[in-house]
């Protein structure tokens, strides 16, 4: 869909001031994990108890450790029901409303794609603890990742929310795919790359939008615009994600940084900087045609020349563009001006971890 003209600057007078990002991710924390805990409560014991660990409800023994969820799928779902102008989201026979059904089945797709991810990639770290299957073991891992996936499309089912998730679901795994295919490729093209985050990050979050319209009833054209929202962000999410492997604080991001150029990964600032024709850019590509492991040093190096090729403003000045789209297609939606606030918060969010 394309984008609208942009809406004015998120500090013009004519937008209401809204609570704080933190304040919208708590209140969705309070109102998703009871019926998200009811949800998990219902699969068998242990992946039941996987669950619990991966979310930070308990340890691996399944004593209570009180951690939990950034929630910011459940957040957009929940505040995109509110921003649609009409009545309260329709009723839900398992969690009473249709908004937190929509929020608890994305944050477990959420999950699930994690579980895999971690898998795939091999990262020992989420969440600032030992990855599941560093813990229970590769196929339980995965086992429990597919559990939490059937899960969430039998919560929704047949209906239009229950169709844009199993879309979204699809998309992320072509992304997936694509993802795992350019490890062994050295002609990545930014615009393919892009495509790829589309599906692994921003079907999702777009799932998440347009669930939570649906469930407020919102016409086919407002669902587009929200959809569009949320994988705008989506994007713009990933491309500060990206940075933040490269260049985070662990104590931030919640596993050690420098991953993804230890395994050669072509994250979005790295294609922008193999594509950038510049010295750096060719002598970056020369160190991930290198064998074998690449060692500290190697390592920083490659975050230098990723920096000096352009990698890293591009990708920040493509978060800012992406969340410039994801406003305009926000302002389009006409949406209930507190719930936008809401949503600008939670874009304002997560566009400020890497900065």
């Amino acid at each position: 869909m394309t984008a609208p003209a942009p809406s004015p600057s998120r500090s013009t007078p004519t937008q209401p001031p809204g609570r704080t990002a933190a304040a919208v991710l708590d209140e969705a924390r309070q109102r998703v994990e009871p019926a998200l805990r009811a949800v998990v409560g219902t699969l068998p014991p242990e992946i039941r108890r996987i669950a619990g660990y991966h979310a930070g409800w308990w340890d691996a023994d399944g004593r209570p450790t009180g951690g939990q969820g950034k929630a910011v799928r459940p957040a957009l779902a929940l505040a995109c029901a509110r921003a649609v102008r009409g009545g309260p989201a329709a009723p839900h026979p398992r969690t009473g409303d249709a908004a937190v059904a929509a929020a608890v089945a994305v944050e477990l797709v959420h999950d699930f794609s994690l579980l895999h991810d971690d898998v795939m990639d091999q990262d020992p770290v989420r969440r600032h603890r030992p990855a599941v299957w560093t813990v229970f073991g590769t196929g339980l891992a995965l086992l429990a990742g597919d559990t939490l996936l059937a899960a969430a499309v039998d919560l929704l089912g047949p209906t239009p929310a229950g169709k844009e998730l199993t879309g979204a679901v699809l998309d992320l795994c072509v992304g997936q795919a694509a993802d795992l295919q350019f490890e062994g490729r050295t002609d990545v093209g930014l615009d393919e790359c892009l495509r790829m985050c589309e599906g692994k990050t921003g079907a999702v979050l777009g799932a998440a939008c347009a669930t939570g319209a649906l469930a407020r009833g919102a016409d086919d054209r407002t669902v587009d615009h929200y959809r569009a929202f949320g994988r705008e962000v989506g994007l713009a999410f990933q491309l500060t994600d990206d940075l933040l492997g490269i260049w985070g604080d662990p104590a931030v991001v919640g596993k050690p940084v420098g991953g993804d150029l230890e395994s050669r990964k072509k994250s979005l600032p790295v294609v922008a900087a193999l594509r950038s024709g510049t010295a750096a850019g060719a002598e970056l590509a020369a160190l991930y045609r290198q064998a074998g492991k690449p060692d500290a040093a190697a390592v920083a190096r490659a975050a230098h020349l990723v920096e000096a090729a352009g990698g890293r403003a591009w990708a920040r000045a493509e978060a800012d563009r992406r969340s410039a789209a994801a406003l305009a297609h926000l302002a389009a939606a006409d949406p209930d001006p507190a719930a936008a606030a809401d949503l600008r918060a939670l874009v304002d969010h997560l566009l400020v971890r890497e900065r």
